[in-house]
């Protein structure tokens, strides 16, 4: 979820994260690795650092088919991008150095590692097809109800599951396809199912049920807030 920028606009975006995870999350990241940052950095830099290390996680994904330990080298680009994926907001804020460009910069980086991170795990048959084809349409879709959040209500609104959630997902998915294996462990209507497609399918219900949750919750205030126009 793209946090890089869009907290030091000019017209003071109100910033709301309701998930518990989210908020102890980021003392420790500020707190860590913050004093780590040089001084020259800009928070693009930092938003780059991350998609490079997302991608390090993506070709891991693709090479598991290989060999199902490259999954480790996918953990490891997941804890890349999430720390980046915090630490260049809190450049942004520190140094006053927020922007559009960066925004989109963030939010583009954050859509294109979940979804072709996807991709890899099906190419490499961790998860199958079946199952990944309902989940890549749903991060992109929260970060686009996000973005208009912040256009339409002047809030940024992370949904209760967040960046951190999402990525603890998928390095949960990489260990139980590590210790379980590629095997179907069972079949429904002659579709077979993975322990990763099991995972995926546990944690695809509570995100369709927030994406779904957000996108009403913005019409019905959109439609509250053009009513009191008139």
């Amino acid at each position: 979820m793209t946090t890089n920028n869009c907290d030091n606009k000019k017209d003071n975006v109100k910033k709301i994260v309701p998930s518990k995870l989210e908020n102890a999350f980021y003392p420790i990241v500020y707190g860590t690795f913050g004093k780590m940052i040089p001084e020259k950095m800009t928070p693009n830099q930092m938003t780059l650092l991350g998609a490079l290390g997302g991608l390090f996680g993506i070709i891991c994904a693709f090479l598991a088919k290989l060999n199902i330990f490259f999954l480790i080298g996918t953990i490891i680009g997941l804890f890349i991008h999430i720390i980046c994926d915090d630490l260049d907001g809190y450049i942004a804020r520190k140094r006053n150095m927020s922007s559009d460009a960066g925004a989109f910069f963030d939010l583009l980086t954050d859509i294109l590692h979940i979804t072709y991170l996807l991709i890899g795990l099906t190419f490499s048959e961790v998860a199958s097809f079946h199952v990944t084809i309902f989940l890549v349409p749903v991060y992109g879709l929260l970060m686009f109800t996000a973005m208009n959040y912040i256009r339409y209500l002047n809030e940024f609104l992370f949904p209760r599951l967040g960046p951190i959630e999402t990525h603890l997902l998928f390095a949960g998915i990489c260990i139980v396809a590590m210790v379980f294996g590629c095997e179907p462990v069972i079949t429904l209507g002659g579709y077979g199912f993975t322990a990763a497609d099991i995972i995926f399918v546990l944690g695809a219900i509570p995100m369709y049920y927030e994406m779904i949750r957000l996108q009403i919750q913005l019409f019905n205030r959109l439609s509250d807030k053009e009513n009191a126009k008139e």
